[in-house]
C-alpha cells in the first residue's frame, strides 16, 4: 500500500504565485506593448484568455505533463499526480492545467464548494488528477544530513 499526502490549499497557492510571477507577469508586460489587434482579453476573473493564460496553460502543461512539476511546484515539494500517484503524461496535464489557465475562479470555487475534503479543483477531478507533497531529497550513501530541531 502507498500512503500519498495530499498538497493543502495553502502550499499551492503559493505555487501557483510563484509561476504567475516567473511566467505570467513577464508575458503580460510583452503583451501590453503589443498591437491592439493581437490583445485578446475575455472576462478576466471568471473566463481569462489572454497572451498570459496561453502561455501558462503551455507552460503547465509541458513542465506538468513531463515531470509533474511547475517551477512553483518545485520550490515548494508537490507535484500533480494521478491518483495513485503515477506520472499524468501531457493529455491529463493539458485537462488540468485548462482549469488553472483561464477558469480559475470557478475551478477552484467548484472544487471547495462542491467537493469538499477532496483537495481538489474541478479539472483537477476531471483529469483524474491529485496534487501531493514529494518526499525531500534523499540523502547519498555515506552522507548523513543534521537537521536542528526548530
Amino acid at each position: 500500500m502507498v500512503t500519498l499526502y495530499l498538497a493543502g490549499w495553502g502550499t499551492r497557492f503559493w505555487a501557483w504565485l510563484i509561476d504567475i510571477i516567473l511566467v505570467g507577469l513577464p508575458v503580460s508586460a510583452v503583451s501590453d506593448r503589443l498591437p491592439p489587434a493581437w490583445q485578446v482579453t475575455v472576462a478576466p476573473g471568471l473566463l481569462s484568455i489572454s497572451l498570459s493564460s496561453v502561455v501558462l496553460f503551455l507552460y503547465w502543461t509541458l513542465l506538468e505533463g513531463y515531470g509533474g512539476r511547475s517551477i512553483g511546484k518545485m520550490a515548494l515539494n508537490v507535484r500533480v499526480a494521478g491518483r495513485s500517484g503515477e506520472d499524468i503524461g501531457f493529455g491529463a496535464a493539458a485537462v488540468e492545467s485548462f482549469g488553472k489557465a483561464f477558469l480559475l475562479i470557478p475551478d477552484c470555487l467548484i472544487g471547495w464548494l462542491a467537493m469538499p475534503g477532496s483537495k481538489q479543483r474541478l479539472f483537477n477531478r476531471i483529469s483524474g488528477t491529485i496534487v501531493i507533497k514529494t518526499q525531500e531529497q534523499e540523502e547519498p550513501e555515506g552522507v548523513t544530513y543534521v537537521k536542528d530541531e526548530e
